[in-house]
C-alpha cells in the first residue's frame, strides 16, 4: 500500500476506533498492511480494488484464550 493509504487507514482506525490503533507496511507485500494496537499486531488490512472500486477489508483472529471464561 501507499504510504498515503495507510496515513488514511491510520487516521480512520484512531478517530472511529481507538486512538492506539496504526497501520504499518508489510515487508514484501503491496496489496496489505498491518494492524496494531500499540506494540501489539492485531491482524492485516487488504486492499481490494476489483472492478474499479476501491474498498479495504479487516482481518483479524481472535483466540479463544482472549476471550472472557
Amino acid at each position: 500500500m501507499h504510504p498515503d493509504e495507510i496515513r488514511k487507514l491510520t487516521e480512520y482506525f484512531k478517530t472511529r476506533f481507538n486512538p492506539s490503533l496504526t497501520v504499518r507496511r508489510r515487508p514484501q507485500k503491496t496489496d496489505s498492511a498491518e494492524v496494531y494496537m500499540g506494540d501489539e499486531f492485531i491482524g492485516v488490512i487488504f486492499r481490494d480494488d476489483e472492478d474499479g472500486d476501491l474498498s479495504y477489508q479487516f482481518q483479524m483472529a481472535i483466540l479463544d484464550i482472549d476471550l472472557p471464561e
